[in-house]
């Protein structure tokens, strides 16, 4: 978005790294805009084991890719449905609740962890939408043994925590008509091309394309697609 000032991402920069360096805590922004991590504090792949130069030139990738298979399906899921409570809140509401979960990623001694993980609201953009968010990130006092994540949204002005269910991926599994439509755009036909080679009117091949966008909590295609094919939605 042209109104976002990107700007400010020296002030937060600075402020994590400092406090990075203070405590043992890794710090990270996320742009939701963009979809990505903007930042990793030096020190966050410390809390694994790994060196800097580990994945200084990968980035987010390299710390997705480390995360439990199973709890990376689960997290993407709940991630959906966190930022749809999250941004049917009221502006004033957003940034008086932080998500707290727990789940588990591969260290450097190739065992899995359990990281406890809190994201912050810190901005909104001009429509009062969710924007950028702080993450920090510290090993869980809970190395207990069991499957699955934990996700909580704490309003920390009330200290009112909602525990927050891992949808299941039927809930949000694509209907026949809606993954076929997906498939084809992915192999790069137009809408109009979709109808005619289905048999199906412009406007139902758009409705398809516009419930596939809101049961993926993506906003475009290519966003569809990508989270789709990365969790086997399609192939």
């Amino acid at each position: 978005m042209k109104d976002l000032d990107y700007s400010i991402m020296d002030k937060y920069i600075t402020a994590l790294e400092t406090l990075s360096n203070i405590g043992n805590s890794g710090y990270n922004l996320f742009d939701i805009n963009k979809r990505k991590v903007l930042f990793y504090s030096s020190n966050f792949g410390q809390l694994l084991g790994y060196v800097q130069t580990d994945y200084v030139n990968i980035g987010q990738q390299f710390f997705t890719d480390k995360i439990h298979p199973d709890d990376k399906l689960k997290l993407s899921l709940q991630g959906i449905s966190t930022l749809k409570i999250l941004n049917s809140l009221s502006s004033e509401e957003k940034l008086i609740h932080k998500e707290i979960k727990e789940y588990r990623m591969l260290n450097a001694q190739n065992k899995y962890v359990r990281l406890i993980e809190q994201y912050q609201i810190i901005e909104l953009d001009k429509k009062g939408q969710i924007w950028l968010l702080m993450g920090v990130v510290d090993i869980s006092p809970n190395q207990e043994e069991f499957s699955g994540i934990k996700v909580q949204l704490l309003n920390f002005k009330t200290g009112h925590f909602i525990p927050m269910d891992t949808p299941s991926k039927a809930q949000i599994e694509l209907t026949k008509r809606e993954t076929e439509i997906l498939k084809l755009v992915k192999e790069g036909y137009l809408s109009k091309e979709i109808s005619s080679k289905l048999f199906i009117s412009l406007h139902t091949v758009n409705t398809h394309r516009q419930r596939f966008l809101e049961k993926l909590g993506a906003q475009n295609s290519m966003e569809a697609i990508n989270f789709a094919s990365n969790f086997g939605l399609i192939g």
